[in-house]
C-alpha cells in the first residue's frame, strides 16, 4: 500500500495497468522495463495537462489514452478475448465538479473506449451505452476507429488459447492477473477538482455479454469534489456488488474516514474476504494519494508538481524508475 500528500494547490495524476498475480520469477528484466516505461508515458501524459493548468477530466483521459495504446496492459490496443474469441471492451469517465459520468460496454471499433465513454458524457442524455448501439453512436460522433488486425496481440491470443485448454481440462487458471486486467486514471487538477477515468478488455475467455465493474458509476469509477476519485481493477462481480468506489467515498463523507483509512478498509477488510482481488487508485480533494491492493501486484504510478514519475510494480514502494 503506498499514499502520499500534495500541498493545497498542487496537482496529484495515479494511474494503474492493473493487478493481479505478478509473480518476479516470471518477469524478464526487458518486459519490467517496458512496464515501467509505458506506464511513465501514461503519467507523463497527464502531468502535461496538469501542469499547463488543463482540468483533471483532460488529464485522466490523456493518462488512459496513453495506457490504451499500449498493449502491454488489457484496455484498448491490448484488450483480452472473451469465450468467442472476440473483444469487447468497456470504459468510464466522471467529473467530480457535478457528478458527469459517461461509460460504454461490449464495444470494439474505437481506438480509444475511453474516448467513446467521454462522448456519451458529452453529447447524450445518457450515462451508459453498449454494443453496436455505442458503436454507432461513437461513429456519428467522429470518434477513430481501427481494424481488428489493430487490437490483436499474440500474448492476448495465447492467454485465451490457454485459459480455454484449461477449462477444458478442468483445471483452474490460477493466473488473477488474466481474470482483471484494466486500466485507469485519477487525478486532482490545480483548480482542486477531481476526475476519474476507468478502461479494459475485461476478463480472458469472459462470457460474451460479460460487464465487469470497470463501466459501472459508483463500482469500479467515481469522482466527487468533496470526497475522492477512485477507479478500481479487480474481480468485478465482486467489486460490483459491495458498490467499491463509491464504498471509499461515504466512508469518507459519513464516517469522517480519510482517504487512506477508507481505500484500506475497503480493498482490504472487505473485498479481500469476500474474493474481491484487485486493488484501487484513489485522490482526495487535498491532493492526497492512496493505491491499496490485496493481491501480489498492481502495475501503478503517482506524479505530482515536482514532476517526478514515480512507478511500481510489486509490493514495493513507488520509485523514480530510471531509464537506463
Amino acid at each position: 500500500m503506498t499514499s502520499s500528500t500534495s500541498s493545497k494547490n498542487d496537482f496529484a495524476l495515479a494511474i494503474h495497468g492493473g493487478a493481479g498475480t505478478i509473480l518476479r520469477s516470471q518477469m524478464t528484466p526487458e518486459r519490467e522495463a517496458a512496464y515501467h516505461a509505458g506506464l511513465r508515458r501514461a503519467l507523463d501524459a497527464g502531468r502535461f495537462v496538469l501542469a499547463d493548468g488543463g482540468t483533471a477530466l483532460d488529464a485522466v483521459t490523456s493518462a488512459v489514452m496513453a495506457l490504451e495504446d499500449e498493449p502491454l496492459f488489457n484496455a484498448g490496443r491490448g484488450a483480452v478475448y472473451t469465450s468467442a474469441g472476440k473483444q469487447e471492451m468497456d470504459a468510464a469517465v466522471m467529473d467530480g465538479r457535478d457528478h458527469a459520468a459517461g461509460a460504454v460496454a461490449g464495444i470494439c471499433g474505437p481506438r480509444n473506449p475511453v474516448l467513446a465513454a467521454r462522448a456519451v458524457m458529452e453529447h447524450s442524455g445518457h450515462v451508459l451505452l453498449i454494443g453496436e448501439s455505442a458503436i454507432e453512436f461513437c461513429r456519428h460522433h467522429g470518434l477513430s476507429f481501427e481494424e481488428p488486425a489493430y487490437f490483436y496481440t499474440e500474448q492476448r491470443w495465447n492467454a485465451l488459447q490457454e485459459t480455454l485448454a484449461m477449462r477444458r481440462s478442468g483445471a483452474e487458471d490460477q493466473d488473477e492477473s488474466r481474470k482483471h486486467g484494466t486500466v485507469g486514471a485519477v487525478a486532482r487538477d490545480r483548480h482542486g477538482n477531481l476526475a476519474a477515468a476507468t478502461s479494459t478488455g475485461g476478463m480472458t475467455a469472459k462470457s460474451p455479454g460479460r460487464v465487469g465493474d470497470s463501466p459501472v458509476i459508483g463500482a469500479g469509477t467515481w469522482a466527487d469534489n468533496e470526497t475522492c476519485a477512485v477507479s478500481a481493477t479487480g474481480h468485478g462481480e465482486i467489486f460490483i456488488r459491495y458498490a467499491a468506489a463509491h464504498e471509499i467515498a461515504s466512508r469518507m463523507r459519513y464516517a469522517g474516514q480519510s482517504l487512506e483509512e477508507a481505500s484500506h478498509a475497503v480493498v482490504i477488510d472487505t473485498l479481500a474476504p469476500a474474493g474481491g482481488s484487485g486493488g484501487i487508485i484513489a485522490v482526495d480533494r487535498a491532493g492526497n494519494v492512496s493505491l491499496p491492493f490485496n493481491c501480489s501486484g498492481m502495475y501503478r504510478g503517482v506524479v505530482k508538481g515536482d514532476g517526478k514519475l514515480l512507478t511500481a510494480i510489486y509490493d514495493e514502494p513507488l520509485i523514480e524508475y530510471s531509464k537506463a
